[in-house]
């Protein structure tokens, strides 16, 4: 098959329609008076437009990114008019002449020291920091100017290596007769507004401009124009495998090839059933097998655009095939960082191998390795610290196994998801062949390994503290966070975490009415944390090997939050028992049967009990429950499905699902509870989804969005001590609650809703738009979108859109009308209820620490006072404030 050649062809010519943005006034009027062509030399032409046309069946996204040259970023920043500002203000000449002054005054002063040399050492480094400073600015320009894009000079080179480029990986993907050409345009026909412009300037005479006609083709629209033709199709032939034994293997795996009959030709995939067959021998027990005996031969000589495609796997050398090992012996040594520390500090490695020579040398030095069996595994140490049983489950290999390469690279994982070493390696060393008596010298079949595997224990106990303050509710207060890790505290490689938390922190009213209309107040929060982890299921009886591939887990957790306000005091304990599993790096279970939370009131103000009781019977508020006594028993169970890293920088999704039964037993307990300990029991079932996907749209740009929901509803009535009426009860910490940081930003956090209900209050004698007091609801739907770009460096922005809403399920009646009109769920009207916001944000990305401060505005309210829903109309009024939101991290 004769390739077809790659043209490239410039012209000029004419645009065919009008193509303008529309934008602020200010930033037209800086751009008809600051023309990028100043910055180009004479023959220069500015990139304006990449155009791909006639991409149908291949990967458009990454035939554009194949482009050499790209034009100057226009959105969300106009990158190109920000880097003409900065160039106002650059004056190279005067940098080069501060630069020479740096230089001249340190090289005075390093005269003056003379031979100090720690004088000396402090002027070089100062010099050399005010050198790099300068000797960038001169480089890359200001820091405006390196804030924005240096105009991008269009360059035919680049183009043709562009074509050369996107041809190659047209025929990598089968397009092998795929035809790429490209035409540059010179666009000369001038803006509406530059025509107006020029208009007004032709009453006033001035001096002709005699660049004018080369102004004119300075801007350049590059289009690169693909045929595809017919893509080259597969036909798979027989593998042709030297080797009987690896051929067995090959065909017994043949079902999970890559590669299928008639599929389109992509060489990416190929490269990826390499991969995949090289796997597959090694986990046959193939130790010696590598990539490089695999040819996969491809003949387009068959038939038209067909491709035959034959899998060749050669031997070693001729005569010779390959070789199956299997284990002799597995070695584990629990503390291989004191076995390198000792034989370091001795230097004496026949001490460390313990012989009677070298302790009769060094007698006082004497340290030997213990050795214990445990199913068949040879544990050495120094110090046995670890349960050897337990580390047993922990490894998949054994002696009298094949090789496999799959199991080595788990074993690995599932050694450090323990968190008890600093690194842990799995290393084969071959045992020798034995002698041969056989006059034709053959080597044996198979072989033998010894697998080692070495692991640095890490430090016993790990400590953090971190002092800081929040501003929450325009309101600031310090905070101090201590806690505490101790590995293997009881010698089964568990994990004990302690913490302690106080602060005092800013925080809105809870109820509207009850601190002389002040919205916000400081609070006092005190809590403890305590969490134990084991590596292994705690269960009545033994968990099989099959069970130690997903990683299993019990977590024993307690934790216990003291919060003071001035209208009441409050405590919350909650007992915790889960069972945690892995499906997959990324798939996460925790099934928690026992779940128990006391909630307790000591103290509680005679006005705040009061409007409680008032939010209670007028609106039939469930706040009151809030501070009641009770205890919540319940079961739960979480789904975690999250493909993406810390930094959010992967093409990922996230899934958590979530499942929560409550006082399913209450029957047997309730009466006794509340009449002996004033303990109130709730039964109720919850469930909620929240969906994420993030889209990586270009190296360093992200669309990401999120749909989350959740329904709360009580299994029985409860009967209401108050009225003796019977309702369905359900605990308030269990209600969802809408907006805040990570969820609709432009309200209060637990502000939003329910519904289209508009809650009141009294302030000076007037009814007004109660902000204040927190609006529970049964049921959420909520989502965002949101637009991620860089800024500069480690600055990155964010252009988001919120909406949803929560609304009630089981609203409370009087005379046939609801207490809060417009909080009941009704499929004929929610969708009118569902609330808007947008804004942007500013992160700053420090790798470590993501720091985020977003503004948002209301666009829609569907509890606007007198119909004025778009909020918009009334921007920054009480009613559409503009509301600021710091966090730590991403909203989501």
């Amino acid at each position: 098959m004769k390739p077809l050649s790659s043209e490239y062809s410039p012209k000029l010519r004419p645009a065919r329609r009008l193509r303008w943005r529309l934008g602020p006034l200010l930033g037209l009027l800086l751009f008809a008076a600051c023309s990028p062509f100043k910055l180009l030399q004479p023959g220069q032409r500015l990139l304006s437009r990449v155009e791909l046309k006639g991409v149908d069946q291949a990967d458009k996204e990454r035939l554009a990114a194949l482009a050499q040259q790209q034009p100057n970023t226009q959105f969300p920043l106009p990158k190109l008019a920000i880097y003409q500002l900065g160039y106002k203000f650059y004056d190279s000449a005067a940098i080069k002449a501060k630069l020479r002054t740096i230089q001249a005054r340190f090289d005075a002063r390093i005269q003056e020291v003379g031979t100090d040399s720690a004088k000396l050492g402090k002027l070089l480094v100062q010099r050399e920091r005010k050198v790099n400073r300068k000797q960038l600015a001169l480089d890359k320009g200001n820091a405006i100017m390196r804030l924005g894009e240096a105009p991008v000079i269009y360059d035919t080179l680049l183009t043709r290596r562009s074509v050369e480029q996107m041809t190659t990986f047209l025929h990598s993907q089968g397009f092998f007769r795929a035809t790429v050409t490209a035409t540059d345009t010179g666009r000369y026909q001038r803006g509406l507004l530059l025509r107006a412009l020029k208009a007004v300037g032709g009453v006033f005479p001035s001096k002709p401009d005699s660049l004018d006609q080369a102004k004119n083709y300075r801007r350049v629209t590059v289009t690169y124009n693909i045929t595809e033709n017919r893509p080259f199709l597969y036909r798979l032939q027989a593998p042709s495998i030297a080797d009987s034994g690896v051929a067995a293997v090959v065909r017994a795996g043949q079902g999970a090839t890559l590669l299928k009959e008639n599929a389109r030709y992509n060489e990416e995939l190929i490269g990826k059933e390499r991969n995949r067959l090289e796997t597959l021998v090694k986990n046959a027990g193939y130790f010696d097998f590598r990539e490089q005996y695999i040819t996969l031969e491809a003949d387009t000589s068959y038939a038209p655009f067909t491709v035959r495609l034959r899998t060749l796997i050669a031997n070693p050398a001729p005569g010779q095939g390959h070789r199956i090992y299997t284990l002799r012996q597995v070695r584990f040594i629990t503390d291989a960082g004191i076995l390198r520390t000792l034989r370091a500090s001795t230097s004496d490695t026949l001490l460390r191998a313990g012989t009677g020579a070298a302790r009769r040398e060094r007698p006082e030095a004497g340290f030997r390795t213990d050795t214990v069996v445990t199913d068949s595994i040879h544990f050495a140490a120094f110090e046995q610290k670890y349960s050897t049983r337990l580390l047993a489950r922990k490894v998949l290999v054994r002696p009298g196994q094949r090789y496999s390469l799959t199991r080595t690279l788990q074993t690995q994982r599932l050694l450090a998801d323990l968190d008890m070493f600093r690194f842990n390696t799995v290393n084969y060393r071959k045992v020798d062949d034995p002698p041969m008596t056989d006059s034709t010298g053959l080597r044996p079949d198979s072989g033998e390994l010894v697998a080692v595997i070495n692991a640095a224990p890490a430090p016993k106990y790990t400590g953090t503290s971190e002092f800081g303050g929040t501003y929450v509710a325009n309101t600031p207060g310090p905070f101090i966070n201590l806690r505490l890790k101790t590995r293997n505290p009881f010698g089964g490689a568990e994990v004990l975490e302690l913490g302690v938390r106080a602060g005092f922190e800013g925080q809105l009213v809870r109820v509207a009415g009850t601190t002389d209309d002040q919205e916000s107040v400081y609070t006092t929060q005190l809590g403890a944390t305590a969490a134990l982890v084991l590596p292994q299921f705690l269960v009545p009886f033994r968990t099989n090997q099959f069970l130690t591939r997903f990683n299993p887990k019990t977590r024993f957790s307690l934790s216990e939050t003291f919060v003071k306000r001035p209208e009441y005091t409050r405590s919350n304990f909650e007992f915790t028992y889960d069972y945690i599993w892995q499906r997959s790096p990324f798939h996460q279970y925790v099934f928690s049967p026992v779940v128990i939370t006391f909630v307790n009131t000591p103290f509680i103000s005679t006005e705040f009990a009061e409007r409680l009781e008032t939010l209670r019977v007028e609106q039939g508020s469930s706040l009151f429950r809030s501070f009641v006594s009770l205890v919540e028993p319940s079961i739960s169970f979480t789904s975690l499905y999250n493909s993406n890293d810390f930094s959010q920088t992967r093409n990922a999704q996230y899934l958590r699902l979530f499942g929560e039964l409550g006082g399913l037993t209450r029957g047997l307990y309730k009466d006794a509870l509340l009449d002996n300990l004033g303990l109130n029991v709730y039964d109720f079932a919850r469930f909620s989804v929240d969906y994420r996907r993030y889209h990586h749209l270009s190296p360093r740009t992200f669309f990401v969005w999120r749909l989350n929901g959740g329904y709360v509803h009580a299994l029985t009535r409860t009967i209401d001590p108050r009225d003796g009426s019977s309702q369905y009860v359900i605990p308030y910490d269990k209600s969802f609650f809408a907006g805040g940081s990570t969820s609709l930003r432009a309200w209060a956090p637990r502000r939003l809703g329910p519904g289209g209900y508009t809650p009141l209050r009294l302030k000076d004698g007037n009814v007004v738009r109660d902000f204040l007091t927190e609006q529970p609801g049964e049921l959420l739907l909520e989502g965002s979108v949101e637009y991620r770009f860089p800024v500069y460096n480690f600055v990155k922005g964010a252009f988001f859109t919120d909406f949803g809403n929560v609304w009630g399920l089981q609203e409370r009646k009087k005379d046939g009308e609801y207490l809060r009109p417009g909080a009941q769920f009704q499929l004929d009207s929610f969708y009118n209820q569902i609330a808007v916001s947008s804004g942007m944000g500013v992160r700053f990305d420090f790798t470590f620490l993501i720091l985020r401060l977003d503004a948002a505005v209301k666009v829609y309210d569907p509890a606007a006072i007198d119909g004025q829903n778009w909020a918009l109309r009334n921007f920054n009024t009480i009613d559409n404030r503009i509301a600021f939101n710091l966090g730590i991290g991403y909203p989501f």
